[in-house]
């Protein structure tokens, strides 16, 4: 059912430094700041030859990268981000397997555009599972 690995997200406190590093120190391509209100989250885009790394930062007091952060003050990963070719067959497919869509269980649109949902951490081995429609 899952496709490629299309992205690991990390929550960082910092965005400007964790723009530096990866740009500056490690010397990758990295995207600008795009907000994604519906998600709470400024995102960034550090492309790598087989996938991104997504920075994820706090937008606005509601978002839930903050509640993370509070919790993982140096930042970490926050969750990863599969692809798969029709989102409402994998959650259907998920849902009969027992396992728990978060929200409303209706996808909503990512950062990149295409339709997301996020898996329960304690039915994945501890992490927080993001499916893509691509």
């Amino acid at each position: 059912m899952i496709g490629k690995l299309n992205h690991v997200a990390i929550a960082v406190p910092d965005l400007k430094a964790a723009i530096a590093m990866y740009r500056d120190t490690l010397g990758a391509e990295v995207s600008e700041p795009q907000d994604v209100p519906e998600h709470g989250v400024t995102v960034v885009f550090v492309k790598l030859p087989n996938t991104k790394i997504e920075l994820l930062y706090p937008l606005g007091e509601n978002s839930p990268i903050a509640g993370f952060l509070s919790k993982n003050t140096s930042g970490g990963i926050h969750h990863v981000c599969y692809e798969v070719g029709d989102i409402y067959a994998a959650r259907d497919k998920l849902l009969k397997a027992g396992a728990r869509v978060l929200g409303d269980g209706e996808p909503k649109i990512g950062a990149h555009g295409n339709p997301v949902l996020f898996l329960h951490p304690k039915d994945f081995c501890g992490t927080l599972v993001e499916l893509e429609q691509v």
